[in-house]
């Protein structure tokens, strides 16, 4: 007897294929695909899913939920958008492996405003010991990248200096052991000191070592670099080059300040390829960005780490520095609202431009920004429009594109896409506009992203594969998420199966927690 029987839908199995009329059996946690007439077929429950898609479950290639989702479990702004699996550790920031527990704690709170601060249920030293808090504990599956910041934290320190030869050993040892503990490779985020501290050498180095174990590179680029538009994304491909590592360029897309177009970005991420280097990206369908505010800050100021830098924000001479050198990250500073505060006083701070907090606190602008990360213990998140909005379709369709939703779960005013990243790809860049295929939207989302970490066994509906499934109303599925507001769920996504156990039912939560840790090379 099945578990479950979810008959009459349009199954698109994930490979880009055409959809076909069949049931989806699920009998423990894995898929039985069911041809004809299945009236005979037992189950101990049915779903109708007559006139609806039955889909593999999505796979979110840049989450910001290492820590968010062990405070809550439930991760409903996420399941509910149909995401059964997400990788974790992006950015160069992840939180294992931490040997010294007080670096652990200096590290949240230095990166508190992208991945926030919330309680734990426990504590972890390796990645084994940090996989093992998600198993049947959270309602999705993840998947871990190691950071170079903590490999840096580990073997470095927290100074802006070059590793020396016995340090370059040391960081190799603690990638290799986080790999053979399930990590799939490694990640960057190269505006984020201290892992920003690295050379192209050093990171083609450990880039090896990621290669030798079957990892990939997954990487931010350094934004600054060069010529602040080719330059940065030349680095990430020259470190596939040196290493032989596969490299994943992560929330790839046209900025508004970028000094060209579309195309020439992606004719260099084709180039590689044409090299014979293996070279993938993703995207987000909005032009929403986001990210910890302590971004604005020149490396300098960071260099020592969270204590450096809040003497920095103290000091009269750093202050003076900082007024001269600190820019917005887009046109102006208007266009950057700001969100996640836990003082009741900053309270009236969120989703307010950060022109505007600093008019309301009658400070320039820049002491506002010090004065206001210190009171919050650097916690401080923004959103601005950071993309190119005409051109994101042509990344967003591009084959050699997936999608990685770079949500963040934080304050009163994240970026819509937190609650709207995979079905706004289903609603408008399918249905409404047809940028996409359906077929390609799915594969994107599932068995592409699969393929691309090495899942065995998920992102396509097939016998014997994982039971991470969505079943969902291809005309009626919508991502009513907005600037103004953006904390709305999806309407469209009406069941999400992980590992067999449907955590949403008819578009709400069930509670359920299924989710799995996967480690790389299990199943």
């Amino acid at each position: 007897m099945l578990d479950l029987l979810i008959k009459g839908g349009m199954v698109i199995d994930g490979t880009g294929n055409p959809g076909f009329y069949a049931a989806v059996g699920v009998e423990g946690d894995r898929v039985r695909i069911l041809r004809g007439d299945v009236s005979a077929v037992e189950a101990r429950r049915t779903v109708d899913a007559a006139g609806k898609v039955v889909c593999p479950g999505f796979i979110d290639v840049h989450a910001h939920s290492g820590l968010v989702i062990l405070s809550e479990p439930r991760h409903e702004p996420k399941v509910r958008q149909g995401v059964t699996t997400e990788l974790i550790g992006i950015d160069g920031n992840s939180y294992a492996p931490f040997h010294s527990h007080e670096d652990f704690l200096r590290f949240v709170e230095l990166n508190s405003g992208l991945d926030g601060n919330p309680p734990l249920p426990g504590g972890w030293s390796r990645v084994s010991e940090y996989l093992s808090m998600f198993d049947h504990k959270v309602a999705i599956n993840i998947a871990y990248m190691v950071g170079n910041s903590p490999l840096r934290i580990g073997a470095v320190g927290w100074e802006q200096r070059a590793a020396t030869g016995h340090e370059m050993e040391e960081m190799k040892g603690l990638l290799r052991e986080a790999m053979e503990d399930g990590a799939f490779g490694l990640s960057t985020g190269l505006d984020y000191p201290p892992g920003s501290y690295a050379d192209t050498a050093e990171l083609s180095e450990l880039s090896k070592e990621a290669a030798r174990l079957g990892g990939i590179y997954h990487t931010h680029v350094r934004y600054g670099l060069g010529d602040r538009y080719l330059d940065p994304f030349r680095e990430a491909i020259e470190i596939g080059r040196r290493s032989g590592v596969s490299v994943h360029i992560t929330h790839l897309y046209q900025r508004v300040t970028s000094a060209g177009g579309a195309g020439r970005l992606l004719d260099l991420v084709e180039q590689g390829r044409a090299e014979g280097l293996d070279v993938t990206f993703d995207s987000y369908p909005y032009p929403y960005g986001s990210t910890r505010l302590l971004i604005v800050f020149p490396e300098w100021a960071q260099n020592g780490g969270p204590e450096r830098l809040k003497e920095v924000l103290r000091s009269p001479e750093g202050r003076a520095r900082l007024r001269q050198e600190v820019r917005p990250r887009a046109a102006t500073w208007d266009d950057m609202w700001l969100t996640y505060f836990k003082r009741h006083h900053n309270h009236r701070f969120e989703g307010r431009s950060v022109a505007q907090v600093a008019e309301a606190m009658g400070k320039e602008v820049v002491d506002a920004i010090c004065d206001l990360l210190l009171d919050e213990d650097l916690q401080v998140s923004f959103v601005m429009a950071g993309a190119n909005a005409q051109t994101l379709p042509e990344f967003v369709r591009h084959p050699l594109s997936m999608v990685g939703s770079d949500a963040l779960l934080l304050g009163d005013f994240p970026s819509p896409r937190s609650y709207g990243c995979f079905p706004v790809i289903l609603a408008e860049f399918v249905r409404e506009n047809r940028f996409l295929s359906l077929p390609d939207a799915i594969r994107k989302m599932t068995s592409y992203p699969a393929q691309r970490l090495g899942l065995t066994g998920r992102g396509i509906l097939r016998d014997d594969m994982f039971a991470d499934i969505v079943v969902f109303d291809a005309e009626r599925v919508k991502a009513p998420a907005t600037r103004q507001q953006p904390k709305q769920f999806p309407i469209g996504i009406e069941y999400v199966i992980v590992n067999g156990q449907v955590v949403v039912e008819e578009g709400k939560h069930t509670g359920l927690l299924p989710g799995r840790a996967l480690r790389r090379g299990k199943l």
